[in-house]
């Protein structure tokens, strides 16, 4: 078998190709990126034969449809903006496909996928992908689901690379047309900032207040649990306090729309400007906590009794305790090794359906837990009856 790494070099893809050198049976693992230096570096790094190096710039679609040609999947670590291009690359050399976003450009190509009889699984990091294993967990045990809420805490600096950068503008983006919640069978459409909610994490996180984002989850548990009679589902993240309360200042005041101001005749973008300060400061590049932390609530109905179902998920410290989960790569393994555990997983023939698909359609949860067990991460579950009252105790004003 063999994968092209797409943006394999990056600060989190490259967790993803270090977890297919130590687990997988590829027989070639070839990382793709632009930053050649990088790409070699890694290559170096890492020490396997198995692995090499090429120079792939995704604007050249017909250049990048011929490189990726041959293989047998393609793992693509290029950012949000770029999916639309890549996906249409991997889906014209005749490869199967996965991403980390899930944003919705993949969608398009589905028949591509399916006339070269491959798949592809957009969206499948720790969330989405991770949280929708867990989702689906909770609603098999379920006869009925009422609701669930899909939660997270990502705990990592506001601007390690420009992808992460272009992630947090987009989300918190004041027109974004993609922040919704399901409810009563309608996608509605949120504000930044909308729905606050106390979510308790497992330590050293803590109690968070989270907001709802824009992710792929909504739409597509909604799709996957439409049998099973859901009525709302929600999904919400926070980052450290320090990046929350300095996204609220940019939104309060405006700064998030990128308005342009001219300085000495040059006109240019505000939160331009503040995105290059922080990929290039300490504050931009530091936070005190690292990881990452899932947390998801579905209550519903079996045997005609109502539960509630908390899953949630833990992963080695980041204190150096741990060799290989020191400060960031706490934050970049969870995101990475789910995507390289799904990988083998479509390259292996063990997803039988065609064409784009969601993450729910393509993989049974335990397998996934399974996986991820072996690598330290560790997923919790535990099962009360409730009421009403308890159910909704959680809900604070804005």
């Amino acid at each position: 078998m063999k994968v092209f790494c797409l943006g394999g070099a990056g600060r989190i893809c490259r967790e993803a190709v270090l977890d297919l050198v130590e687990h997988s049976d590829f027989d070639v693992i070839t990382i793709g990126d632009f930053n050649e230096e990088l790409g070699l570096d890694l290559v170096k790094e890492l020490n396997d034969p198995r692995v090499n190096f090429v120079k792939v710039n995704v604007f050249n679609h017909e250049e990048t449809v011929k490189q990726l040609k041959g293989y047998d999947i393609v793992m693509d670590g290029t950012t949000i903006t770029l999916n639309g291009l890549s996906t249409a690359s991997i889906a014209e050399a005749g490869c199967h496909g996965i991403n980390l976003n899930g944003f919705g450009a993949e969608d398009e190509f589905s028949e591509i996928f399916k006339k070269h009889n491959r798949t592809a699984v957009p969206g499948f990091g720790m969330t989405p992908g991770v949280t929708q294993m867990m989702a689906m967990h909770a609603a098999n045990q379920l006869d009925e689901v009422e609701t669930v809420r899909v939660s997270h805490g990502s705990f990592r600096p506001i601007a390690f690379s420009k992808s992460i950068t272009e992630t947090t503008t987009y989300e918190y983006d004041p027109d974004l047309p993609g922040r919704i919640v399901f409810e009563k069978g309608e996608f509605v459409q949120v504000p930044p900032f909308a729905r606050p909610r106390k979510i308790q994490l497992p330590e050293p996180y803590g109690e968070t207040i989270q907001y709802i984002i824009p992710h792929s989850e909504t739409r597509t548990l909604a799709k996957a649990l439409a049998n099973k009679g859901v009525e709302l589902i929600e999904v919400r993240g926070t980052w450290p306090k320090q990046n929350m309360q300095l996204v609220r200042a940019l939104y309060d005041y405006g700064i998030m729309r990128n308005p342009k101001v001219e300085i000495n005749g040059q006109e240019v973008g505000v939160m331009d400007v503040i995105g290059e300060y922080l990929l290039q400061s300490k504050e931009g590049q530091e936070t005190e906590l690292y990881g990452y932390s899932l947390h998801i609530e579905a209550v519903g109905k079996k045997d005609g009794i109502r539960k509630r179902h908390i899953l949630y998920h833990t992963h080695p410290a980041s204190d150096g305790s741990v060799k290989g989960w020191e400060k960031l790569r706490a934050y970049t393994r969870n995101v990475g090794i789910p995507m390289a555990i799904a990988t083998e997983l479509i390259a292996k023939g063990l997803v039988e359906k065609t064409g784009v698909l969601i993450p729910e359609e393509a993989f049974e949860p335990t397998v996934i837990f399974e996986e991820l067990k072996k690598r330290g991460i560790y997923i919790h579950e535990e099962i009360e009856i409730v009421t009403e009252s308890v159910e909704e105790e959680t809900t604070i004003q804005a």
